[in-house]
């Protein structure tokens, strides 16, 4: 499910900013971006967020302002050293223009804040910062969970539209043993005008076959058990989305089945139309947590 949220803290040093998105996606996928210097409140968020969010491609992004007069930028003389020792390795190799000097600066670890700050100051700071980050992971469990109510009613919806057809069809059912009937009428007229002697036996048979091949009770039973299963997780409400993406592969698997069986035009017609309505749950399916 998608979502976004954002929270800010600060301290006497400086101002931090954390965002905070997702998108749908298939498993939990977690995407980090802090500002050098910061880097152990990575492990931190990523753990943080896997507590609170199992599904869905989440970035997270932490933005820090120094107030003015805190602390000077230095340049880490060791870090721009090595980054010019690759330059001329490679100067006689390459065939671009030598980089200009304001972008070896904005490298990353070249430009550096010097602090004189003690580790307890920092350790404040970045206990600070985790707390400002679980706010905004939960202003993001937030809208997903509104995301999640819309979506729900929407699934519902869907999920009607499959249980009326499933309905239709059920009717639309009644009618195949005539249509088989007519099927075998049909076969034993072609046989008698093509003079073919066919036994008894062979008559009750093909019969017996075509009556076991259009017999589609329980693919509706089975349809209808589905339908009842996925309402039962929509009223869960939470971790039910690999779930109903099963499910949803079985009403179709159902669906393809009830189709393939049919011998009536009007039962076809019907099993192609809840194909279409589970194929667009299916879709739906997609983006629940």
């Amino acid at each position: 499910m998608t979502g976004f949220a954002r929270a800010t803290g600060q301290d006497a040093a400086c101002a931090w900013t954390w965002e905070a998105k997702s998108v749908n996606g298939r498993a939990l996928d977690v995407r980090c971006r802090v500002p050098a210097g910061f880097d152990p409140l990575e492990s931190a968020a990523r753990a943080l967020t896997a507590e609170r969010i199992g599904r869905g491609s989440v970035t997270l992004n932490l933005q820090v302002a120094r107030h003015a007069g805190q602390g000077r930028l230095v340049v880490n003389r060791v870090v721009l050293d090595q980054v010019l020792a690759l330059v001329s390795d490679l100067g006689a190799a390459a065939t671009v223009a030598p980089p200009r000097l304001d972008g070896l600066l904005r490298l990353p670890g070249v430009v550096e804040a010097e602090s004189d700050e003690d580790a307890a100051t920092r350790e404040a700071r970045e206990a600070a910062m985790t707390a400002t980050l679980r706010q905004a992971l939960d202003g993001l469990v937030a809208a997903r969970a509104a995301e999640g109510a819309r979506l729900a009613v929407i699934l519902g919806g869907l999920l009607d539209d499959i249980a009326g057809h499933v309905q239709v069809a059920a009717a639309e059912a009644a009618a195949q043993p005539e249509a088989l009937r007519k099927r075998l009428r049909d076969l034993v007229a072609q046989l008698l005008e093509a003079r073919a002697g066919v036994p008894e036996e062979r008559l009750v048979q093909e019969l017996a076959l075509l009556v076991v091949k259009g017999d589609v009770r329980e693919e509706l039973d089975r349809l209808a058990a589905h339908v009842a299963e996925c309402r039962a997780l929509l009223a869960k409400g939470q971790g039910v989305g690999r779930k109903l993406g099963f499910l949803a592969q079985e009403l179709h698997r159902e669906a393809n089945t009830l189709t393939s069986k049919s011998v009536d035009v009007a039962l076809t017609r019907h099993g192609i139309a809840l194909k279409v309505a589970i194929d667009q749950f299916r879709e739906q399916a997609l983006n629940v947590e």
